[in-house]
């Protein structure tokens, strides 16, 4: 059974850090392509980041900011995020798929880590 288990997230000021992270059972994290999507409230669901084997990519609104990293022998994946702003707030989900044409397309994933609040202050 596949499980995508999330920790990290929480409360934080604006311009500060927080990093997410997301351990994969079932699964082994690097031979699946590993995203990050978040949603507010009365938003869609979306793309944040995308770890591939070989590459990373970002949406723009986070791109310079967030940086997404795997440590293969933790199967574990995580989206260290700095320079946090009041717009970063929504429950952030880590996700896996096997194979697509779209890594920013939710619809494309298999499996769902569980989700975790992040709050930004300003």
């Amino acid at each position: 059974q596949v499980q995508l288990a999330q920790s990290g997230g929480g409360l934080v000021q604006a311009g500060g850090s927080l990093r997410l992270s997301c351990t994969a059972s079932g699964l082994t994290s690097r031979t699946y392509g590993m995203g990050w999507f978040r949603q507010a409230p009365g938003d869609e669901r979306e793309f944040v980041s995308f770890i591939s084997s070989t590459n990373t990519y970002y949406a723009d609104s986070v791109k310079g900011r967030f940086t997404i990293f795997r440590d293969s022998g933790k199967n574990t994946v995580y989206l260290q995020m700095n320079s946090l702003k009041p717009e970063d707030t929504a429950v952030y989900y880590c996700a896996a798929r096997w194979r697509g044409a779209d890594f920013t397309n939710r619809h494309e994933y298999d499996h769902w880590g569980q989700g975790t609040q992040v709050t930004v202050s300003s």
